[in-house]
């Protein structure tokens, strides 16, 4: 019996934060088809897509937020103890001796975050002309807080462990992301 009802509530507690935003994103939603019309706001959403760079600009980095955010968060079992390995897995092979991605993964995953970000909010980020320290201390900056945020999350949710090595290697994904914008804006900038 005791393990029935553990079973039931870890099967709500999990999904109770990811619920909790659904609903309430629902609500906005449910609040503007009823002053609007479905019909209108589908159209609208279209027309917005079709014709609007910033809109769909805007789209693509809340799409892969969603995907950071399930990838780190939302699609994870609960663990028993989140601060198991805080030192976290630092290269190819986990303490096991086997083979992981896991240092790779979370490098690769915040670049594009990384250059999605600055793409689309570059006047409100960067100053008039780019530079390349103020590029790479924002991108170390937003990402460092985005990862930090994940990682107390997972924490206190117990949906991951909270490892030290995650938070690096997403900073450093977010220090390259960085590199890259700026050399591509100055190559668009010189070449445009």
């Amino acid at each position: 019996m005791k393990k029935i009802i553990e079973n039931v509530l870890t099967a709500l507690y999990q999904p109770f934060g990811f619920s909790v935003i659904m609903a309430i994103l629902s609500m906005f939603l449910y609040m503007s088809t009823q002053e609007h019309g479905i019909k209108v706001l589908i159209q609208k959403w279209m027309h917005e897509f079709k014709t609007s760079g910033r809109f769909r600009g805007i789209f693509v980095i809340v799409f892969y937020i969603a995907l950071i955010l399930f990838r780190t968060l939302l699609n994870r079992d609960m663990w028993k103890n989140p601060i198991y390995n805080v030192i976290g897995i630092w290269g190819l092979y986990n303490e096991n001796g086997e083979l992981t991605t896991e240092a790779i993964e979370n490098l690769v995953l915040f670049i594009p975050f990384t250059v999605l970000l600055l793409w689309n909010f570059r006047e409100q980020l960067l100053d008039e002309t780019v530079k390349i320290l103020m590029t790479i201390w924002q991108s170390v900056k937003i990402v460092f807080l985005f990862s930090l945020a994940i990682e107390f999350l997972q924490l206190i949710l117990r949906v991951g462990a909270f490892q030290l090595s995650d938070l690096f290697y997403n900073t450093l994904g977010g220090l390259i992301g960085g590199s890259i914008y700026w050399i591509g804006y100055k190559v668009l900038l010189c070449c445009g």
